[in-house]
């Protein structure tokens, strides 16, 4: 039985540490990506992941990650990956992201105990078009990170085009 999704966040001096349990998926990337982007507002630079009880990731998720990283690199910030399981490894390694990001499959430090960190709401108020839009964005980020991911997802991306324009005639 998998553990129900769910994001425990904490920091801690200059580091933000994430610690995803069940799927990393679309559904809670929008709260992954506005936390992230809150935390860099306020002047956080390194983010650290902790995967050890993530049983997978969808592509929009590690397409927020991916963003994650490609904002942080324009500011000399880090995004580290820690305690990947072999599936997960391969699949940020199948996307490029091996070479956005530092992967330590089998860290010997787990990230801090985040157990009594603040869980992230990721069943928020996310319409479909904002849900759409956060989608895309991950997308793009997997493909700016990674050129071949373009022939991977040029037909996610034209869908979810698709869906936000047909959404917003609406």
């Amino acid at each position: 039985m998998s553990l129900p999704a769910s994001i425990l966040v904490g920091v801690t001096g200059k580091a933000v540490y994430i610690k995803v349990r069940g799927k990393g998926s679309f559904q809670n990337s929008p709260a992954l990506k506005e936390f992230a982007r809150q935390m860099f507002e306020r002047g956080q630079r390194i983010f650290i992941f902790d995967l050890a009880e993530c049983s997978v990731m969808d592509s929009t998720f590690m397409g927020t990650l991916a963003g994650m990283a490609l904002r942080l690199r324009e500011s000399s910030g880090v995004l580290l990956v820690r305690n990947v399981n072999e599936r997960n490894f391969e699949l940020l390694r199948n996307l490029g992201l091996n070479n956005l990001f530092e992967i330590e499959p089998n860290a010997d430090v787990a990230v801090r105990d985040l157990d009594s960190a603040s869980t992230l709401e990721t069943d928020g108020g996310v319409s479909r078009s904002e849900h759409a839009a956060c989608m895309i964005e991950a997308h793009e980020a997997l493909v700016n990170a990674d050129p071949e991911n373009l022939a991977r997802f040029k037909d996610v991306l034209e869908y979810l085009r698709q869906d936000l324009r047909a959404g917003a005639a609406r």
